[in-house]
């Protein structure tokens, strides 16, 4: 991970004085409030520096964040901003990769997610909604969050994977489960290995190499299938790249690439999701609405409601880019080493971008584009993610299910506060609603 040295910093955006482990505790643990309270002391661009010595200039105005997409990926290296990661993704996944690797790596895995491959995911996606949706509790609160942690990551498995029901899907899943739901303090030990001797750590550890058996294995079988010529006709992510590149990716590739889809691609849908639901059944108005597109297939609607509980609602407080040479950004020369980081959360609650930010309005996605920089819960420039258009039709279908089915109210009308959860963002309380039968 590259560092900055201390004398090399000169010209700064202003920021906290507090001690490094203190601010990266702090970003772990309340990072929503400590932004918020950071920008309202310190401006629209601050400095804070974590774990590591780690330098970090937050970035919450879109022209700032247009820039950072816009830049030379050459210059602004989103691998090296992602590296905390690498240790549960590894050092091949297109999220810490940079350069030509990366690029090869995109190119090997667009096809999977390209329009065509999309709309072949949808039946199965309908598929296993339907199943979860007519298993909801009627009538008494539950909370949603898990439940949709539960269908997101079938949809993974089945859909990236294309696993079978058996034994090794079955040992999958709490095994992921577990990855996902690590607390923010035992994130911090992904900065210092030695702690992976002790304690939850240790045992965070020894999950993760367990799941990387079963990994392995299935990736094992899948390659014993291609080479007996029996992917033909399977339309998975893993499998088509094996058909696709097989021979040119070793199996520790082929691995850090599902652990990364896997993880990035069920926890933040089914959030996203939890929220979605939270929203709806706090706004009788807007879920009539959203019901009527249900009924109607609008599907329109209901991805603009996605997309307005990712803005309201970020699962991702900020993405990161780290700089390989001075660079001008905001007004400021920065230094190689720094990681600039554009703040989902606040571009997407500032008043001047975004009107009544705190309400929640679906209209504000339909028939438009939002502007550059203004609703980023995917990233932007060359490094969006591969994954958004995946996401947002999961979203439509388990919606779709849902509402044609359940009127939903609240458990208490006092809204949910976002509580850190590895590096997301998720329900307090799991988004407790419930659900009772339409008429």
């Amino acid at each position: 991970m590259a560092t900055v040295e201390a004398h090399s910093v000169t010209a700064l955006p202003p920021g906290s004085k507090l001690p490094s482990l203190v601010q990266t505790i702090l970003f772990l643990t309340a990072r929503r409030q400590t932004h918020t309270h950071w920008r309202r002391k310190y401006g629209d661009v601050f400095t804070s520096q974590l774990a590591g010595r780690r330098l970090v200039v937050t970035l919450s105005r879109p022209e700032h964040v247009r820039q950072v997409f816009a830049g030379s990926p050459t210059i602004f290296h989103a691998g090296q901003g992602n590296a905390l990661l690498a240790p549960v993704m590894g050092d091949h996944s297109v999220l810490v990769t940079d350069e030509d690797e990366h690029l090869r790596t995109r190119k090997l895995l667009m096809p999977a997610f390209n329009g065509a491959a999309l709309r072949g995911y949808g039946d199965l996606m309908t598929e296993i909604a339907v199943d979860d949706v007519a298993h909801w509790p009627t009538g008494r609160p539950f909370a949603v969050h898990p439940r949709m942690n539960a269908v997101t990551l079938e949809i993974i498995l089945r859909v990236v994977f294309g696993m079978s029901d058996g034994p090794r899907r079955t040992d999958l899943r709490p095994r992921i489960r577990q990855i996902s739901e690590i607390g923010p303090l035992t994130v911090l030990g992904w900065s210092y290995p030695k702690l992976g001797k002790y304690g939850p750590w240790k045992r965070n550890w020894d999950n993760l190499r367990a799941a990387d058996r079963l990994l392995y294995a299935e990736i094992a079988d899948r390659r014993a299938a291609g080479a007996a010529g029996e992917l033909t006709d399977r339309d998975d992510v893993l499998s088509r790249l094996l058909k696709a590149a097989g021979a040119e990716l070793s199996d520790a590739e082929l691995r850090d690439q599902m652990i990364t889809l896997l993880l990035a691609g069920h926890e933040t849908t089914a959030t996203a999701l939890a929220w979605s639901f939270h929203e709806l059944a706090r706004r009788p108005a807007i879920q009539r609405k959203a019901q009527q597109a249900a009924d109607d297939g609008d599907t329109n609607y209901l991805e603009a409601v996605a997309k307005e509980a990712m803005r309201r609602r970020p699962v991702i407080q900020n993405v990161a880019r780290m700089l390989t040479e001075p660079t001008e950004i905001a007004g400021y020369r920065l230094p190689a080493g720094t990681v600039v980081a554009p703040s989902i959360s606040l571009v997407h609650r500032d008043a001047t971008v975004h009107e009544d930010p705190d309400g929640f309005r679906p209209e504000r996605f339909l028939g438009k584009q939002p502007e550059a920089g203004t609703w980023i819960p995917f990233g932007g420039g060359v490094r969006r993610c591969l994954g958004a258009g995946f996401s947002l039709q999961e979203a439509v279908a388990v919606l779709r299910e849902a509402l044609t089915r359940y009127d939903l109210r609240a458990e208490r009308q006092r809204e949910e506060f976002p509580k850190p959860r590895n590096i997301t963002l998720v329900p307090a309380r799991g988004a407790r609603i419930v659900a009772t039968p339409r008429g």
